[in-house]
């Protein structure tokens, strides 16, 4: 009597509710998913990935993927705070969108003390600390040989991550400077004499006036020449 009771509730549809639950996503499924995603797609960036936050609403009902596929929006990136796609094609078609952290530990350029404008940086005046590349602003430097020598264009307190923007060469052309033009192209190199417009190291582009009056602008190439391409 009992075994023909537990059939015709199979019958009604009043089946265990564990055969129930096992027809739903599981959230965690979902959230391996994603990681491999990040996992794939970050592999090429410097330093150390971390996927920090996967936040799968543990409410959601959906019907159980076989291949859940992780995507990125349009316009989304990873990095910093962000959203990863989710979607199934099979056997019912469903997709979501999950807020995630992602974040990159690498080593960055620091000042090692408070430094002061226009100071050349030495190598004593730098250090490397991990952080987190995603809170930082753009330009910050990983590679200390591109701060050494170079000028502070603004007081810094110690432990300050140097940027690009916060650095230029040392002038090795001065304003009012007279230095000599070089005029280089495919098979050819011929230099005049002009005379600097501003002051620039080496790299850094300048404005030059020649002896005939013509206004140029150029790339320092080392200290006196102005290279116009």
């Amino acid at each position: 009597m009992v075994r023909a009771v537990f059939l015709l509730g199979i019958a009604l549809g009043l089946a265990p509710s564990a055969s129930v639950s096992a027809e739903s996503e599981d959230p965690d499924a979902i959230r391996t998913a994603i990681h491999s995603f990040i996992q794939a797609q970050t592999r090429d960036l410097p330093g150390r990935v971390e996927v920090a936050r996967v936040e799968v609403d543990p409410h959601l009902r959906l019907q159980r993927c076989l291949e859940p596929e992780p995507f990125l929006p349009t316009g989304a990136k990873l990095w910093g705070n962000t959203t990863i796609g989710v979607r199934c094609q099979r056997p019912e078609k469903w997709s979501i969108f999950v807020p995630v952290q992602v974040r990159v530990w690498t080593d960055v350029v620091v000042s090692a003390r408070a430094l002061s404008r226009g100071q050349t940086l030495g190598p004593t005046d730098v250090t490397m600390q991990q952080l987190d590349l995603t809170q930082l602003p753009p330009g910050v430097l990983t590679d200390p040989q591109r701060a050494v020598g170079r000028l502070l264009s603004t007081s810094v307190a110690g432990g300050t991550p140097l940027r690009t923007d916060l650095l230029r060469a040392v002038s090795v052309v001065l304003q009012g400077q007279l230095v000599r033009v070089v005029f280089a192209g495919e098979g050819f190199r011929v230099s005049t004499e002009g005379r600097a417009l501003s002051s620039a190291g080496v790299g850094e582009p300048v404005q030059v006036r020649t002896a005939s009056g013509k206004l140029l602008k150029g790339t320092v190439l080392e200290p006196g020449v102005v290279e116009v391409r």
